[in-house]
Protein backbone atom coordinates (compact mmCIF):
# COMPACT_ATOMS: atom_id res chain seq x y z
CA UNK A 1 0.00 0.00 0.00
CA UNK A 2 1.35 3.79 -0.96
CA UNK A 3 3.14 5.33 2.13
CA UNK A 4 1.37 8.51 0.90
CA UNK A 5 -2.16 7.72 1.87
CA UNK A 6 -1.66 7.65 5.29
CA UNK A 7 0.01 11.00 5.38
CA UNK A 8 -3.34 12.28 3.44
CA UNK A 9 -5.87 10.36 6.19
CA UNK A 10 -3.71 12.14 8.93
CA UNK A 11 -4.31 15.45 7.00
CA UNK A 12 -8.12 15.01 6.64
CA UNK A 13 -8.82 14.10 9.52
CA UNK A 14 -6.80 17.11 10.95
CA UNK A 15 -7.63 19.49 8.46
CA UNK A 16 -11.80 18.41 9.45
CA UNK A 17 -11.30 19.35 13.53
CA UNK A 18 -8.83 22.68 11.98
CA UNK A 19 -10.90 24.20 9.51
CA UNK A 20 -13.39 23.92 6.72
CA UNK A 21 -12.89 21.04 4.34
CA UNK A 22 -11.58 22.24 1.11
CA UNK A 23 -14.30 22.20 -2.00
CA UNK A 24 -14.88 19.37 -4.23
CA UNK A 25 -12.67 20.32 -7.11
CA UNK A 26 -9.95 22.07 -4.87
CA UNK A 27 -6.10 21.59 -6.12
CA UNK A 28 -5.33 19.21 -3.69
CA UNK A 29 -8.22 16.73 -5.07
CA UNK A 30 -7.47 17.25 -8.54
CA UNK A 31 -4.36 14.70 -8.52
CA UNK A 32 -5.56 12.47 -10.44
CA UNK A 33 -4.33 8.37 -11.36
CA UNK A 34 -2.61 5.70 -9.68
CA UNK A 35 0.17 4.83 -12.09
CA UNK A 36 3.65 4.08 -10.60
CA UNK A 37 5.06 7.43 -11.72
CA UNK A 38 2.51 9.25 -10.36
CA UNK A 39 2.91 7.33 -6.88
CA UNK A 40 6.72 8.42 -6.73
CA UNK A 41 5.97 11.92 -7.19
CA UNK A 42 3.76 11.62 -4.28
CA UNK A 43 5.47 9.73 -2.44
CA UNK A 44 8.10 12.73 -1.94
CA UNK A 45 5.52 14.95 -1.72
CA UNK A 46 4.51 13.87 1.37
CA UNK A 47 8.02 13.26 2.89
CA UNK A 48 8.91 16.79 1.81
CA UNK A 49 5.28 18.10 3.17
CA UNK A 50 6.55 17.48 6.74
CA UNK A 51 9.43 20.17 6.68
CA UNK A 52 9.96 23.51 6.05
CA UNK A 53 13.08 22.54 3.05
CA UNK A 54 12.34 24.56 -0.10
CA UNK A 55 11.53 22.43 -3.20
CA UNK A 56 12.03 22.94 -6.97
CA UNK A 57 9.36 21.06 -8.79
CA UNK A 58 10.52 20.37 -12.73
CA UNK A 59 7.92 19.24 -15.26
CA UNK A 60 7.04 19.75 -18.77
CA UNK A 61 3.77 22.28 -19.12
CA UNK A 62 0.77 21.58 -18.14
CA UNK A 63 2.03 18.61 -16.12
CA UNK A 64 0.17 20.20 -12.84
CA UNK A 65 3.08 21.96 -10.89
CA UNK A 66 0.63 24.14 -9.23
CA UNK A 67 -1.15 21.03 -7.92
CA UNK A 68 1.22 19.34 -6.56
CA UNK A 69 2.51 22.56 -4.90
CA UNK A 70 -1.13 22.84 -3.26
CA UNK A 71 -0.36 19.39 -2.11
CA UNK A 72 2.59 20.09 -0.39
CA UNK A 73 0.99 22.68 1.16
CA UNK A 74 -1.90 21.46 2.27
CA UNK A 75 -0.08 18.06 4.17
CA UNK A 76 2.55 20.97 5.62
CA UNK A 77 2.10 22.47 8.97
CA UNK A 78 1.60 25.96 7.27
CA UNK A 79 -1.74 24.73 5.74
CA UNK A 80 -4.18 26.97 8.36
CA UNK A 81 -2.64 30.03 6.20
CA UNK A 82 -3.60 30.49 2.19
CA UNK A 83 -0.42 29.51 0.23
CA UNK A 84 0.83 32.56 -2.16
CA UNK A 85 1.34 32.07 -6.00
CA UNK A 86 3.10 34.16 -7.92
CA UNK A 87 3.96 33.53 -12.02
CA UNK A 88 7.44 34.94 -12.35
CA UNK A 89 6.64 35.38 -15.85
CA UNK A 90 3.54 36.79 -15.71
CA UNK A 91 4.81 40.16 -13.96
CA UNK A 92 7.17 42.53 -16.36
CA UNK A 93 10.48 42.87 -15.64
CA UNK A 94 10.18 46.36 -14.34
CA UNK A 95 7.16 45.56 -11.83
CA UNK A 96 8.84 42.22 -10.39
CA UNK A 97 10.65 43.36 -7.81
CA UNK A 98 8.07 45.57 -6.08
CA UNK A 99 5.57 42.64 -6.13
CA UNK A 100 7.91 40.02 -4.36
CA UNK A 101 8.78 42.49 -1.87
CA UNK A 102 6.94 45.41 -1.54
CA UNK A 103 7.57 48.98 -1.99
CA UNK A 104 8.00 52.08 0.36
CA UNK A 105 5.70 55.31 -0.78
CA UNK A 106 7.92 57.50 -3.07
CA UNK A 107 10.36 54.87 -4.14
CA UNK A 108 9.83 55.78 -7.65
CA UNK A 109 7.65 57.95 -9.16
CA UNK A 110 4.36 55.93 -9.57
CA UNK A 111 4.63 54.73 -5.88
CA UNK A 112 2.11 56.61 -4.39
CA UNK A 113 1.40 54.57 -0.96
CA UNK A 114 3.16 51.81 0.40
CA UNK A 115 2.97 48.07 -0.89
CA UNK A 116 3.44 44.62 1.05
CA UNK A 117 4.99 42.36 -1.37
CA UNK A 118 3.71 38.49 -1.52
CA UNK A 119 6.77 37.22 0.55
CA UNK A 120 5.36 39.35 3.46
CA UNK A 121 1.96 38.34 2.29
CA UNK A 122 3.15 34.77 2.65
CA UNK A 123 4.82 35.02 5.89
CA UNK A 124 4.03 31.78 8.21
CA UNK A 125 2.53 30.27 4.82
CA UNK A 126 3.92 29.32 1.72
CA UNK A 127 4.83 31.14 -1.37
CA UNK A 128 4.88 29.12 -4.77
CA UNK A 129 7.04 30.66 -7.71
CA UNK A 130 6.14 29.52 -10.81
CA UNK A 131 8.09 29.30 -13.76
CA UNK A 132 10.95 30.88 -11.93
CA UNK A 133 13.89 30.38 -14.20
CA UNK A 134 12.20 33.65 -16.02
CA UNK A 135 13.37 35.92 -13.24
CA UNK A 136 15.54 38.82 -13.86
CA UNK A 137 19.20 38.79 -12.80
CA UNK A 138 18.74 41.40 -10.32
CA UNK A 139 15.80 40.05 -9.08
CA UNK A 140 17.52 36.52 -8.57
CA UNK A 141 20.13 38.40 -6.34
CA UNK A 142 17.44 39.26 -3.89
CA UNK A 143 15.74 36.52 -3.97
CA UNK A 144 18.99 34.23 -2.78
CA UNK A 145 19.65 36.95 0.35
CA UNK A 146 15.94 35.81 0.61
CA UNK A 147 16.41 31.81 0.67
CA UNK A 148 20.09 32.79 2.93
CA UNK A 149 18.87 35.32 5.53
CA UNK A 150 15.11 34.99 5.92
CA UNK A 151 15.46 38.81 5.36
CA UNK A 152 13.47 41.14 2.85
CA UNK A 153 13.78 45.11 2.37
CA UNK A 154 11.17 46.92 0.61
CA UNK A 155 12.14 48.61 -2.45
CA UNK A 156 12.65 52.24 -1.15
CA UNK A 157 13.81 51.27 2.21
CA UNK A 158 16.91 50.18 3.88
CA UNK A 159 15.18 47.93 6.61
CA UNK A 160 15.20 44.58 6.74
CA UNK A 161 12.10 42.58 7.41
CA UNK A 162 12.33 39.28 9.06
CA UNK A 163 10.07 36.28 7.46
CA UNK A 164 9.17 32.53 8.23
CA UNK A 165 7.70 32.03 4.40
CA UNK A 166 8.36 28.36 2.78
CA UNK A 167 9.48 28.37 -0.77
CA UNK A 168 7.97 26.19 -3.64
CA UNK A 169 9.70 26.89 -7.05
CA UNK A 170 8.84 25.44 -10.29
CA UNK A 171 10.17 25.64 -13.86
CA UNK A 172 9.21 23.53 -17.23
CA UNK A 173 12.82 24.38 -18.42
CA UNK A 174 16.28 23.19 -17.57
CA UNK A 175 18.18 25.59 -15.29
CA UNK A 176 20.84 24.17 -15.55
CA UNK A 177 21.18 25.04 -19.10
CA UNK A 178 19.64 28.98 -17.81
CA UNK A 179 22.90 28.90 -15.87
CA UNK A 180 24.65 27.85 -18.94
CA UNK A 181 23.32 30.36 -20.95
CA UNK A 182 24.09 33.22 -18.55
CA UNK A 183 20.75 33.66 -17.38
CA UNK A 184 20.49 32.36 -14.14
CA UNK A 185 22.91 32.41 -11.35
CA UNK A 186 24.52 28.99 -10.22
CA UNK A 187 24.55 30.20 -6.41
CA UNK A 188 20.49 30.24 -6.65
CA UNK A 189 20.03 27.10 -8.56
CA UNK A 190 21.43 25.42 -5.81
CA UNK A 191 19.70 27.09 -3.13
CA UNK A 192 16.53 26.26 -4.72
CA UNK A 193 17.39 22.58 -5.70
CA UNK A 194 17.44 21.46 -2.16
CA UNK A 195 14.76 18.79 -2.72
CA UNK A 196 13.96 18.64 -6.65
CA UNK A 197 10.66 16.79 -7.67
CA UNK A 198 10.14 15.81 -11.08
CA UNK A 199 6.34 16.00 -12.08
CA UNK A 200 5.30 12.55 -14.14
CA UNK A 201 4.06 13.69 -17.91
CA UNK A 202 1.15 12.49 -19.57
CA UNK A 203 2.67 10.55 -21.38
CA UNK A 204 4.64 8.87 -18.70
CA UNK A 205 1.14 7.51 -17.55
CA UNK A 206 -0.95 6.10 -19.58
CA UNK A 207 -2.68 3.97 -17.60
CA UNK A 208 -4.27 7.23 -15.35
CA UNK A 209 -5.68 8.65 -18.96
CA UNK A 210 -9.35 6.97 -18.35
CA UNK A 211 -9.56 8.02 -14.65
CA UNK A 212 -8.51 11.20 -15.85
CA UNK A 213 -11.02 11.59 -18.75
CA UNK A 214 -13.97 10.74 -16.46
CA UNK A 215 -12.75 13.67 -13.80
CA UNK A 216 -12.85 15.51 -16.33
CA UNK A 217 -16.08 14.64 -17.96
CA UNK A 218 -17.90 14.61 -13.85
CA UNK A 219 -16.42 18.46 -13.90
CA UNK A 220 -18.24 19.55 -16.65
CA UNK A 221 -21.15 17.70 -16.77
CA UNK A 222 -23.21 20.30 -14.78
CA UNK A 223 -21.72 23.21 -16.74
CA UNK A 224 -23.32 21.59 -19.97
CA UNK A 225 -26.23 20.00 -18.49
CA UNK A 226 -25.00 16.86 -20.32
CA UNK A 227 -25.39 13.20 -18.84
CA UNK A 228 -22.07 11.28 -20.08
CA UNK A 229 -22.50 7.30 -19.60
CA UNK A 230 -19.60 5.84 -21.96
CA UNK A 231 -16.59 6.89 -23.88
CA UNK A 232 -15.97 5.54 -27.08
CA UNK A 233 -13.60 2.50 -26.70
CA UNK A 234 -11.98 3.74 -30.20
CA UNK A 235 -11.71 7.45 -27.95
CA UNK A 236 -9.80 5.91 -25.19
CA UNK A 237 -7.37 3.51 -26.93
CA UNK A 238 -6.24 6.87 -29.18
CA UNK A 239 -5.95 9.05 -25.90
CA UNK A 240 -3.90 6.47 -24.40
CA UNK A 241 -1.54 6.30 -27.69
CA UNK A 242 -1.61 10.13 -28.09
CA UNK A 243 1.88 12.13 -26.54
CA UNK A 244 0.24 14.82 -25.09
CA UNK A 245 2.64 17.47 -25.41
CA UNK A 246 0.42 19.84 -23.59
CA UNK A 247 -0.04 16.96 -21.16
CA UNK A 248 -3.20 17.06 -18.74
CA UNK A 249 -4.04 20.42 -19.68
CA UNK A 250 -4.41 19.97 -23.56
CA UNK A 251 -6.54 16.34 -22.57
CA UNK A 252 -8.42 18.27 -20.30
CA UNK A 253 -9.31 21.12 -23.35
CA UNK A 254 -10.04 17.81 -25.67
CA UNK A 255 -12.47 16.51 -23.13
CA UNK A 256 -13.79 20.22 -22.92
CA UNK A 257 -14.30 20.03 -26.31
CA UNK A 258 -15.69 16.76 -26.84
CA UNK A 259 -18.42 17.61 -23.91
CA UNK A 260 -19.60 20.31 -26.19
CA UNK A 261 -20.36 18.86 -29.08
CA UNK A 262 -21.62 15.65 -27.44
CA UNK A 263 -25.33 15.22 -28.60
CA UNK A 264 -26.06 12.07 -26.68
CA UNK A 265 -24.54 9.96 -23.46
CA UNK A 266 -21.81 8.36 -25.99
CA UNK A 267 -18.66 10.60 -25.54
CA UNK A 268 -16.22 10.48 -28.66
CA UNK A 269 -13.23 12.56 -28.56
CA UNK A 270 -10.81 13.71 -31.09
CA UNK A 271 -6.95 13.92 -30.54
CA UNK A 272 -6.44 17.51 -30.93
CA UNK A 273 -4.90 18.67 -34.27
CA UNK A 274 -3.19 21.81 -32.65
CA UNK A 275 0.46 22.26 -32.08
CA UNK A 276 1.16 18.97 -33.54
CA UNK A 277 4.93 17.93 -32.58
CA UNK A 278 6.51 16.16 -35.73
CA UNK A 279 7.19 12.72 -34.91
CA UNK A 280 9.04 11.79 -37.98
CA UNK A 281 12.92 12.24 -37.68
CA UNK A 282 13.43 12.92 -41.56
CA UNK A 283 12.37 15.22 -44.12
CA UNK A 284 11.68 12.55 -46.65
CA UNK A 285 8.28 13.17 -48.10
CA UNK A 286 7.40 9.37 -47.64
CA UNK A 287 7.59 9.89 -43.43
CA UNK A 288 5.91 12.74 -43.94
CA UNK A 289 2.91 11.64 -45.78
CA UNK A 290 2.95 8.48 -43.20
CA UNK A 291 3.00 11.09 -40.34
CA UNK A 292 -0.27 13.06 -41.65
CA UNK A 293 -2.09 9.98 -42.75
CA UNK A 294 -1.43 8.70 -38.69
CA UNK A 295 -2.72 11.81 -37.47
CA UNK A 296 -5.63 12.14 -39.51
CA UNK A 297 -6.46 8.27 -38.86
CA UNK A 298 -6.17 9.06 -35.12
CA UNK A 299 -8.62 12.48 -35.43
CA UNK A 300 -11.13 9.52 -36.56
CA UNK A 301 -10.42 6.95 -34.20
CA UNK A 302 -9.23 4.97 -37.14
CA UNK A 303 -12.42 4.35 -38.67
CA UNK A 304 -11.52 4.94 -43.08
CA UNK A 305 -14.86 5.04 -44.74
CA UNK A 306 -17.84 6.62 -44.21
CA UNK A 307 -18.93 10.43 -43.47
CA UNK A 308 -15.99 11.67 -40.98
CA UNK A 309 -13.95 8.84 -41.40
CA UNK A 310 -10.27 9.04 -42.83
CA UNK A 311 -10.60 8.87 -46.55
CA UNK A 312 -13.19 11.77 -46.22
CA UNK A 313 -11.24 13.80 -44.25
CA UNK A 314 -8.26 13.39 -46.76
CA UNK A 315 -10.33 13.50 -50.05
CA UNK A 316 -9.82 9.88 -51.56
CA UNK A 317 -11.83 7.13 -52.24
CA UNK A 318 -11.29 4.75 -49.22
CA UNK A 319 -9.95 2.12 -51.52
CA UNK A 320 -7.01 4.55 -52.34
CA UNK A 321 -6.27 5.35 -48.52
CA UNK A 322 -6.31 1.67 -47.87
CA UNK A 323 -3.86 0.67 -50.47
CA UNK A 324 -1.61 3.81 -49.19
CA UNK A 325 -1.82 2.15 -45.53
CA UNK A 326 -0.68 -0.90 -46.51
CA UNK A 327 2.20 0.85 -48.69
CA UNK A 328 3.28 2.74 -45.60
CA UNK A 329 2.71 -0.13 -42.33
CA UNK A 330 -0.20 1.62 -41.05
CA UNK A 331 -2.42 -0.70 -39.27
CA UNK A 332 -4.84 0.12 -36.73
CA UNK A 333 -3.28 -0.42 -33.22
CA UNK A 334 -4.38 -3.06 -30.56
CA UNK A 335 -6.94 -1.06 -27.66
CA UNK A 336 -4.91 -0.52 -24.80
CA UNK A 337 -6.55 -2.18 -21.71
CA UNK A 338 -7.73 0.43 -18.70
CA UNK A 339 -6.59 0.14 -15.22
Amino acid sequence: MSQVQPAIDRFTSERSELAPAPPPWSARSAIVGESAALQRALELVARVALTDSTVLLLGETGTGKELFASRIHDLSARRLRAMVCVNCAAIPATLIESELFGREKGAYTDAVDRQIGRFETADRSSLFLDEIGELPLDVQVKLLRVLEERQIERLGSVKSIAINTRIIAATNRSLEGRVTEGHFRADLFYRLNVFPIRVPSLRDRPEDIPQLVWHFINEFSPRFGKTILEVTPDSMAALQRHRWPGNIRELRNAVERAMILATGPRLSIAIPSGLAVARASSGRLIDVQRDHIRKILEVANWRVRGSGGAADRLGLRPTTLETRMAKLGLTRPRPVASV
